[in-house]
C-alpha cells in the first residue's frame, strides 16, 4: 500500500526563512563586533530621565517605509548593519541629526542670553529620545498636553512636567497623586482657569491621602483665545480658590499667546504683547496679596514657538530668586520649511540665532498622466497639510541618488495617499523619480510615523544613525 509522502514547505518559503535567519545572525554579529558602540542607554539625566532607550524594540513589515532587511531585527541590530537612506521605501519621513543639534544649541543659547527657562512642549515629537536631548541641552522640564502624554513621559523617566491643561479626570488625578507620593522626585504642575476646575480637582482628591499638595498654575486667557480666565479679576478669583485649598498649591501663572495671532505683523505682535502684560499684572497682583507659598519657586510661563521673543521682552523682568520665567516652545527642535520659518522670532531677533528644518519627506513619482501634472505616493497620511502644503525641493532618479534642485513646481493638493505636483510641460521629471519635500508644522508630521530614521546628513545617501520612536 502506497502512502503519500510528507508535504514539504515550498522552496521559496524555505529560502525566505533562511535569508531572514542569516540577516539576524549577521546583524547580531555586527552588533557584537561594534561592542554596542551606538547603544543609547542614558541614565540620570540631571535627575530628569533614567532611560529612553528604544533600541531593544523589534522592527517588522508592520512598520511604514522600513526595508525588508529590518524585519525581525531589533533597532540596535538594524543600526549595526549601517543602513542608508536608499534602503528605505517611499514615502518616508527623515530627520537630520546635525539640524537637530543646531536647533538645540540655538534655543539653549537664546534662553541663557535672556535669563529664561525652557520647558519644551513634548507633544511636538512625542519622542522620549528627543526629549532627552532637549533636557541635556538645558531644558528644565518637559511640557505636555494630556494625561496620556504625561504617562508616557513618566514611563520613560521624565521627572519634571508642565501639564499645559486642566486635569479634572478623577482617575487621572488620583494616579498622579499616587505616583508623586511614591516618587518624591516626580513633579507635575497642572493648570486651572476657573473655580469649577479647582472644585473638580478638590472633589476628586477628597478621599485620597495627599502627601504634598498638587501644584497648580492659574491660567489667564483672552477674548477670542483658547482656554484661560478672560480677565485678571476672574483669574484672581481662581488664584484665591487654589490658595485656600488644602490639596492644591498655587504655583504661578500660565498662558498661551499663540491662539491670539498667527503672523508676525505689528498688529499681531501688539496683541500678543498686551496679553503678556496682563499676565505680568496678574502675577504681581498675586504676589502683592501674598497668595504664593513662600517656600516654593513660582512659575510664570508662556511662549510657544512663534512669539517667545515677546515673552522675553515682557515677562523676563519678572524673573528672580524665587520666580522662574519659562517658555514652552516645542517646534524649534525640528523647525520646518513653512509656517515656523515664516514666523520664528529668530527671523526678527538680533544675536545670530538660527534654526533650520530637520525634517523632510521623500516621495516617488507614480504617475504623470498630464504634461503639467505628476502624482507622488505621499498624502495626508504621510505629510502635514494643516499649516501649508509640502514644498518640492529636490529630485533624484532614486532614493539616495544624486539630487538636483526642483524649481518651477508646486504641490497643489494632497489626498489620503497622493500629492499633486504641478510642473512645467517640458520638465524631465518622470515616473520613478524621487522628490524631497519641505514640510510645514512638525507637530502634525510626527504623529503620522511610528519610526523615523535619523540621518547623519552627509552626502546624497547618508547613513541612518538612529531610529526615532514616537508614542502618539
Amino acid at each position: 500500500m502506497l502512502h503519500n509522502p510528507p508535504r514539504l514547505p515550498p522552496v521559496g518559503h524555505l529560502l525566505t526563512t533562511y535569508r531572514r535567519h542569516v540577516r539576524q545572525v549577521t546583524a547580531q554579529f555586527a552588533t557584537c563586533v561594534a561592542l554596542y558602540a551606538t547603544t543609547q542607554v542614558e541614565t540620570d539625566c540631571d535627575g530628569d530621565m533614567r532611560t529612553t532607550t528604544t533600541r531593544a524594540e523589534h522592527l517588522s513589515e508592520l512598520d511604514k517605509a522600513l526595508p525588508s532587511e529590518a524585519d525581525g531585527l531589533s533597532v540596535q541590530e538594524f543600526l549595526a548593519t549601517r543602513p542608508r537612506l536608499s534602503s528605505f521605501s517611499t514615502p518616508v519621513l527623515t530627520l537630520d541629526d546635525s539640524a537637530i543639534d543646531q536647533n538645540l544649541s540655538a534655543m539653549a543659547a537664546w534662553c541663557a542670553d535672556n535669563g529664561i527657562d525652557l520647558a519644551p512642549h513634548g507633544k511636538t515629537t512625542m519622542s522620549p529620545t528627543l526629549w532627552e536631548r532637549q533636557l541635556r541641552a538645558g531644558a528644565t522640564a518637559i511640557t505636555l498636553a494630556t494625561f496620556s502624554q504625561v504617562r508616557v513621559a513618566v514611563h520613560f523617566g521624565v521627572r519634571r512636567i508642565l501639564l499645559a491643561n486642566a486635569l479634572v479626570d478623577p482617575g487621572a488625578l488620583r494616579w498622579l497623586v499616587q505616583h508623586m507620593t511614591d516618587d518624591p522626585e516626580l513633579h507635575v504642575v497642572a493648570w486651572a482657569d476657573s473655580t469649577a476646575t479647582v472644585d473638580a480637582m478638590t472633589a476628586a482628591l477628597a478621599d485620597v491621602p495627599v502627601a504634598q499638595p498638587v501644584p497648580v498654575l492659574v491660567e489667564l486667557g483672552a477674548s477670542g483665545g483658547r482656554t484661560g480666565a478672560r480677565s485678571v479679576d476672574d483669574a484672581m478669583v481662581v488664584a484665591e480658590r487654589i490658595a485656600a485649598c488644602g490639596v492644591l498649591r498655587l504655583a504661578g501663572v500660565a498662558g498661551y499667546e499663540g491662539a491670539l495671532a498667527h503672523d508676525a505683523s505689528e498688529p499681531s505682535l501688539a496683541r500678543v504683547r498686551a496679553y503678556l502684560q496682563e499676565m505680568a499684572r496678574l502675577h504681581r497682583t498675586i504676589t502683592d496679596r501674598g497668595l504664593y507659598d513662600p517656600t516654593i519657586d513660582v512659575i510664570v510661563t508662556a511662549g510657544g514657538s512663534a512669539y517667545f521673543d515677546v515673552v522675553a521682552e515682557v515677562l523676563a523682568p519678572l524673573a528672580g530668586p524665587r520666580v522662574r520665567v519659562v517658555v514652552r516652545a516645542g517646534a524649534y527642535v525640528i523647525h520646518d520649511d513653512g509656517f515656523y520659518t515664516g514666523i520664528t522670532p529668530f527671523g526678527r531677533t538680533p544675536g545670530g540665532y538660527r534654526l533650520r528644518s530637520a525634517m523632510h519627506a521623500w516621495a516617488r513619482v507614480v504617475s504623470r498622466p498630464e504634461p503639467e501634472l505628476a502624482l507622488l505616493d505621499a498624502g495626508k497620511r504621510d505629510v502635514p497639510f494643516d499649516e501649508g502644503l509640502p514644498v518640492p525641493q529636490l529630485v533624484a532618479a532614486q532614493l539616495g541618488a544624486p539630487a538636483r534642485p526642483l524649481t518651477g513646481t508646486q504641490i497643489t493638493a494632497v489626498n489620503d495617499q497622493h500629492a499633486f505636483l504641478a510642473l512645467p510641460a517640458d520638465s524631465d521629471v518622470k515616473v520613478g523619480d524621487v522628490v524631497r519635500l519641505g514640510l510645514s508644522h512638525p507637530c502634525t508630521a510626527f504623529d503620522k510615523w511610528r519610526w523615523i530614521p535619523l540621518l547623519n546628513g552627509n552626502g546624497d545617501d547618508p547613513h541612518v544613525v538612529d531610529m526615532i520612536r514616537t508614542y502618539f
